[in-house]
């Protein structure tokens, strides 16, 4: 699940800016992680503990309320109810990654990201967006090819994934649904050749560039294995022990 947190991190300070290329600096004195991280952590923190999603969630967003929510989350985070709030936002997306590194089969990895989603994003965009994410990662990380990966995720979830980012990217604005961003960040993995090259070419897209970049991260974690020292280093050390504490257990525990 680190390389969507590498994703997040690096792609925190282009959200809205409408970078459109891959010739970026990584990092800058403005780098932070995002809603994104957060809740990814308690995504891992979940599974690690069995604990509920929906209580966890609340936790960690109180915990961290400065992160960069979008509305109605932060609306529900503050709320009294436990009760989802019918979303499509791509925040069910974002969220996902520690799903489909923790499980053993492709039924579990969507049973899992169903429940993972539904706790606030119950619409059924939201729950696809999901589980579409979360299937990417494990097809990715059991070594299927990227076209058999391609074929399943359009087969299934009705993404059109013939698209490439140069047909994407000069007409692609900032679009926070999961119909409008999760086809996008796969895109970016398909058309990769390693990790940073993937994060690169989510970030060049525009847009929500922490979210696309945070789910086209977990994907090519997946994928290529290994995420370059120069990235994981300067990303740990903008996380907090409690953060860490968590993505390292999970990362002891599953990969």
């Amino acid at each position: 699940m680190f390389g969507a947190v590498c994703g997040d991190v690096i792609g925190s300070v282009f959200e809205r800016e409408q970078v459109k290329t891959t010739d970026f600096f990584l990092f800058s004195h403005n780098s932070t992680f995002t809603d994104d991280t957060v809740l990814s952590v308690a995504v891992a923190d979940c599974i690690l503990r069995g604990r509920p999603y929906a209580e966890v969630f609340k936790e960690y967003g109180r915990k961290y309320p400065y992160a960069g929510y979008g509305g109605m989350f932060l609306q529900w985070i503050f709320s009294d109810s436990l009760l989802p709030y019918n979303s499509f936002g791509n925040g069910s997306a974002m969220r996902v990654s520690p799903v489909g590194f923790a499980f053993n089969t492709l039924e579990q990895v969507l049973e899992e990201a169903k429940k993972s989603a539904e706790v606030t994003h119950n619409h059924p965009e939201g729950i696809k967006g999901a589980q579409a994410v979360a299937a990417a990662i494990f097809l990715a990380g059991q070594g299927e090819s990227k076209q058999d990966i391609k074929k399943y995720i359009s087969n299934n979830f009705g993404y059109n994934l013939n698209r490439t980012l140069d047909d994407i990217r000069p007409g692609y604005r900032f679009d926070a649904t999961c119909q409008g961003s999760v086809p996008e960040a796969i895109i970016a993995f398909l058309e990769s050749r390693d990790y940073e090259d993937a994060v690169r070419k989510a970030v060049s897209l525009g847009g929500d560039s922490d979210t696309i970049a945070c789910i086209t991260g977990g994907i090519a974690q997946a994928c290529y294995k290994t995420i370059p020292q120069h990235i994981t280093d300067q990303v740990r050390a903008l996380l907090d022990d409690d953060l860490l504490a968590v993505i390292d257990t999970f990362a002891a525990e599953y990969l």
